[in-house]
């Protein structure tokens, strides 16, 4: 019998986030999922809709193993084949499922460079349709969060059912003043860093793309970045795991950088010219998700909290930044992590992770639980 959360969760994103209507082709992705019966609530709800199901599973040992042999031949041709099936495509709908976390932690920067190369365009291509991320829970993931597989389970169908059409609505005036203002600094204990948002518009994510949702994004202008931003989260970014994290910035440019993991963030800094700029940042709104999950998907969410993204950035909020990666980083400002501030064109906004301005307080969690 299937359960019934999981039931809602297929209604919620099939109806709600990617707004299935009736003749639209609906890519199921199923990543690391390995049990079939867990696609079936969402394959029958499209149905309902009226759309067409099609779905591709992909297993992440066997994806390690295509890059790990795979030549640079195989993948172009691979990838030319998943990205025509993209183009005929209204929406996407990825499911995580993940037991190891860290499957693809031993391919070499080579290999994972050229295979993220040639399938860039499969994903560019998926950004243009309506498209929706979650998580389905596994140990792997209840294990990154500290949580038993019964707890992890039923915050994630919390997080992931609640009521977005309410928290959409108050996200509006942060949208706007984001949108109207010009620039940006953030305080906080080993970070001062300030930048222009000017000309870059800000988006609202509202539970259309990923579940758990609740974001505000923009992109400072690409060579504006200025100062040194210290993170307080760990962050793990193609199977590798990344604390005490420090950038500093120098017209927009990283230039000098630290962590416990020097050798590979060094690495993933050098992919590209772009590696090393700033695609994203984003304020995060979701009242229930209020601790660190070791996931981006939820850690980028978490009321009183930012994040930027080193890398692509956006086309709808585009700084013109271009890059093979793009890797969220997620810093906490609640008083608990050692506060912080954030300021709009001088005016200081939020303090220690709760907004202060009048038009903004419908976003503080008392007001949305």
């Amino acid at each position: 019998m299937t359960d019934p959360r999981l039931q809602q969760l297929a209604r919620t994103v099939v109806h709600y986030s990617a707004d299935v209507r009736p003749g639209e082709n609906v890519l199921i992705r199923a990543l690391d999922v390995h049990d079939a019966d867990i696609l079936a609530p969402f394959i029958d709800e499209i149905h309902q809709a009226g759309g067409h199901a099609f779905v591709d599973v992909s297993d992440y040992a066997v994806n390690r193993r295509m890059m790990l042999g795979g030549s640079e031949e195989q993948f172009k041709l691979d990838a030319a084949m998943k990205l025509d099936q993209m183009k005929r495509m209204d929406a996407v709908l990825l499911i995580l499922g993940e037991n190891n976390v860290s499957e693809y932690a031993d391919v070499p920067a080579a290999k994972r460079d050229a295979y993220r190369k040639w399938y860039k365009p499969v994903t560019d291509e998926q950004t243009k349709k309506k498209w929706i991320l979650f998580n389905y829970p596994t140990k792997a993931y209840a294990q990154l969060a500290e949580m038993s597989t019964e707890a992890y389970t039923q915050f994630l169908y919390d997080t992931c059912t609640m009521d977005y059409s309410r928290m959409s609505a108050a996200m509006d005036p942060l949208a706007k003043l984001l949108t109207e203002t010009k620039r940006v600094r953030i305080k906080a204990p080993g970070t001062d860093l300030s930048f222009s948002v000017e000309g870059i518009p800000a988006i609202k994510c509202d539970g259309k793309v990923n579940l758990p949702d609740g974001e505000v994004y923009t992109a400072p202008v690409r060579d504006s970045v200025e100062g040194t931003i210290t993170f307080n989260t760990r962050s793990s970014y193609l199977g590798q795991s990344f604390g005490d994290l420090s950038f500093t910035f120098e017209k927009g440019k990283i230039v000098s950088c630290r962590s416990d993991n020097n050798v590979k963030l060094n690495e993933l800094l050098d992919t590209d010219e772009g590696a090393r700029y700033i695609g994203e940042f984003a304020i995060g709104t979701n009242p229930y998700v209020n601790r660190i999950m070791n996931d981006i998907g939820f850690d980028e969410k978490i009321n009183g909290s930012i994040h930027f993204a080193l890398g692509q950035a956006y086309e709808n909020a585009d700084n013109g930044n271009a890059s093979d990666i793009h890797w969220d980083i997620v810093l906490l400002l609640k008083e608990e992590f050692g506060g912080g501030e954030i300021y709009f064109d001088d005016v200081r906004v939020s303090k220690n992770g709760r907004f202060v301005v009048d038009s903004l307080k419908g976003l503080n969690p008392e007001n949305l639980i």
